[in-house]
């Protein structure tokens, strides 16, 4: 007897277990909406994963083009190893002379020390000019390349760092393309060159072949400005600077990189615009660099800053804060800086108004306060 109401038992259901099998039910339903919730998320964030692991790799200055903004890349900090120059760090993290002493004014240029954090300034907008080709902006010593892409291939942009042309030697402005490549180009000597040499009692070769005294270096591209070329160097340190008699150097590495890949007729747009401004995610960004010749920063640059910020705007409307604005331009430092909104205006105090003897007849005749005060003036 008491065996089988326990069997009994068991065969009922208790509400308890009621309660558990309905929950096992809708379970099994929700296991396949989950499971294919799971494989759409996986689907829509694979592809970026996969870019932000692409992108991770690829070399120093390589950046995706953003779909949307002007901002890439970003500072980040190293620290200094035994017997390292800050000419050295700069090098091997694609950044120039100027840009990396900007960075680290307290820092030692000859001896960092081993440990010394050292800030690597990394982070840009890219130039208000057309995506395409080869820019240069002189004014920030960097020279920007876009190349052509694959149909499935990630549009990117490399940026090098680079040399001009010194105080009465300025690298030339405007559009031109690419005409020619040299490997192992020879270099001849121009008049000033060799009136220089005169001047000291000396006396320049005529031609200087491929080698390692060659201020050429080992790649050269001819541009249609003639007489002009980016090139090579056998003085990287002067990477970062005006020191060349107009051409445009480059680490002899970042050249070798994009020597095969920049086919004749490339368009190259050769600027010079010491203030940038552009968009991120909603920001407005400020990046300002001393211009390369004597001259005031005041209310035109702002209106140019201003201007940039419009165009690259995609619609966005918002009221920024001037004295910051003013600060970024006139301090320029090279950081991209975001400029904070305008701060809310302070209320205006109530003052109590005192009616005129005429205020109460014009009343009556529904005319305004204002217009009352306008004819007391």
């Amino acid at each position: 007897m008491g065996r089988r109401v326990l069997q009994e038992a068991n065969k009922m259901d208790t509400p308890v277990m009621k309660v558990e099998r309905r929950g096992e039910r809708h379970a099994d339903r929700l296991l396949p909406i989950l499971g294919s919730l799971l494989l759409l998320v996986g689907t829509l964030l694979f592809p970026a994963l996969a870019l932000a692991e692409a992108a991770s790799d690829w070399p120093k200055g390589h950046y995706p083009l953003p779909e949307r903004g002007d901002l890439i890349g970003e500072d980040y900090t190293v620290e200094a190893r035994a017997e390292e120059t800050l000419l050295d760090i700069a090098r091997e993290h694609n950044v120039g002379y100027e840009e990396i002493r900007r960075a680290n004014p307290d820092v030692s240029v000859w001896v960092p020390g081993e440990g010394t954090e050292v800030v690597i300034p990394a982070q840009r907008l890219l130039p208000p000019v057309p995506r395409e080709g080869i820019v240069i902006n002189v004014a920030e010593l960097r020279l920007y390349y876009y190349p052509e892409v694959e149909e499935g291939e990630t549009p990117r942009v490399e940026t090098y760092p680079i040399g001009i042309g010194r105080e009465g030697f300025s690298t030339p402005l405007g559009k031109t393309e690419t005409v020619m490549r040299i490997e192992n180009p020879a270099w001849y000597p121009p008049e000033s060159v060799q009136q220089e040499a005169a001047a000291r009692g000396e006396e320049a070769p005529a031609v200087v072949p491929p080698g390692p005294d060659n201020p050429l270096g080992e790649h050269a591209i001819l541009l249609g400005f003639d007489g002009y070329l980016i090139h090579g160097t056998n003085r990287p340190d002067g990477i970062g600077m005006r020191a060349s008699r107009g051409c445009i150097r480059m680490f002899p590495e970042d050249i070798e990189s994009i020597f095969a890949r920049v086919p004749k007729g490339t368009p190259v747009n050769i600027i010079n615009q010491p203030i940038k401004a552009g968009w991120h995610a909603g920001t407005p960004y400020v990046q300002a660099y001393e211009p390369l010749e004597a001259q005031e920063n005041g209310m035109a640059q702002l209106l140019e800053a201003l201007t940039l910020l419009g165009q690259s705007a995609e619609g966005k409307s918002m009221a920024l804060d001037y004295q910051q604005l003013r600060g970024v331009v006139d301090a320029p430092d090279g950081q991209a800086v975001a400029i904070r909104p305008a701060p809310e205006p302070e209320p205006e105090p109530v003052v109590a108004k005192t009616k005129s003897d005429a205020g109460g007849i014009y009343e009556h005749l529904g005319l305004k306060q204002g217009f009352l005060d306008a004819l007391e003036v």
